[in-house]
């Protein structure tokens, strides 16, 4: 079993970066908060022995490897763990930080069964860079740029809330070059099974009566800027019929796509909407607003977002305004490595884990990298089942339970 009074140290100082208390974390990526996040991890990893390396698309790795180095003929190659840093905007404490406490807290324990000499097959603890996208709507940032799945180019010039661009802000942290961003095939290569744990985000675990589960597969899933343009103009002298009012073709937006997800077994939500001018007593000249969908299948998700498109343009035309849609991140869905999910169902029940199997339609970045090496997910019940708010949580013996499993995981993996 993992060591309690560290993980809950390690997991406090964490949480202490960002928290707004009953408001929740806020830790986006490229800001001082983030900063200080990637100084906690390096400086868990050093307490560790771990070499720490950034790659080129800002990710974070923790090594415990065998002299010599890796991706050399005839070297074994790695088993990785661990999850992301940042958070969502007032977001909770355990999505993305479980998982790489976990697999600090599990290296931990492995060092003391087995010693400090590095195990067959290296080991490897990495937070993903800027998995939430909370700051330039970028979900998944560091995974999809280092498989491919993400071009530079198409989200270097995209602006946060104060109009700085994702290049400016990644030309103010040291270790990472938006010049040298791009897929990293030889990384992926020394890659033999990634295992990533997280916080559930959803009540499966608790209506299923168990801590643990493990991953079958992940929904896809995207999101689509809507800009919604007509005329500002005075709320009080300005007659209905002559308006041309934005926020009257929204409200259709978000009815819409509620009613046409649950007709397809499938969530929308639109959680962000701005107005221009933001101003109580105008008519919006301009309204922009983000629709994230998940579907449990690709073909599903795309006639979604067609149907609902088709639908909004005929609303927007009766409404004199002009609707622009544009997909700003999709991510495949994704089926987690059945034989990799075989293995540890069977290793952690013949150690008398119990564990279900659950889908989920989160985004993981377990689940882009499941396209290109075996990939599989642990997941640590959640009793409110609330995720991306300050009521997400988990308690402290099944955290305990889901880093002593991952550790039993990690070891039969890497010691196999």
């Amino acid at each position: 079993m993992v060591q309690r009074e560290l993980f809950g140290r390690w997991f406090d100082e964490l949480a202490a970066i960002g928290a707004m208390a009953e408001r929740g974390w806020r830790r986006f990526a490229w800001t001082a908060e983030d900063r200080k996040a990637r100084l906690w991890f390096r400086r868990v990893a050093d307490s560790l022995d771990l070499d720490v390396e950034c790659d080129r698309n800002g990710n974070l790795w923790a090594w415990w490897r065998r002299a010599g180095g890796m991706g050399r003929p005839g070297e074994p190659k790695a088993i990785v763990t661990g999850s992301h840093l940042d958070t969502v905007d007032g977001g909770g404490a355990y999505d993305g930080a479980l998982g790489v406490v976990s697999g600090f807290a599990a290296v931990d324990e492995l060092r003391r069964r087995h010693g400090t000499a590095a195990p067959p097959r290296p080991l490897a603890v990495v937070a993903f860079a800027d998995e939430e996208g909370g700051r330039f709507n970028v979900p998944c940032f560091g995974s999809r740029l280092m498989t491919g799945a993400l071009a530079p180019s198409d989200v270097l010039d995209r602006t946060d809330a104060d109009g700085v661009t994702l290049r400016a802000a990644l030309e103010q942290v040291n270790d990472v070059d938006p010049h040298d961003l791009g897929r990293d095939p030889r990384r992926l290569a020394t890659i033999d099974a990634l295992v990533e744990l997280h916080v559930e985000q959803g009540r499966g675990l608790v209506d299923l009566g168990h801590p643990l589960a493990v991953a079958t597969v992940m929904w896809p899933h995207g999101r689509w800027r809507l800009v919604l343009t007509g005329e500002a103009n005075h709320a009080g002298t300005t007659r209905l019929r002559d308006r041309r009012d934005p926020a009257v073709v929204a409200s259709y937006a978000v009815l819409a796509a509620r009613a046409r997800a649950e007709r397809e077994g499938m969530v929308a939500t639109i959680g962000r909407l701005r107005t221009e001018p933001d101003s109580a007593n105008s008519v919006p000249g301009r309204l922009t607003a983000v629709l994230d969908a998940r579907a449990p299948g690709d073909g599903i998700l795309d006639r979604f977002v067609e149907g609902w498109e088709a639908f909004l343009r005929e609303r927007a035309a009766e409404h004199d305004v002009q609707v622009d849609l544009v997909c700003e991140a999709r991510t495949a869905g994704a089926e987690f490595s059945g034989n990799l999910h075989d293995r540890i169902v069977r290793r952690l029940r013949g150690s008398g884990v119990g564990v279900a199997s659950l889908a989920t339609a989160a985004g993981h970045d377990a689940g882009v990298l499941a396209h290109h090496v075996p990939a599989a997910m642990l997941f640590v019940r959640n009793p409110t089942g609330a995720s991306h708010t300050p009521s997400e949580s988990a308690s402290d013996d099944d955290c305990i339970a889901g880093a002593t499993a991952l550790t039993t995981v990690l070891e039969d993996l890497a010691w196999a």
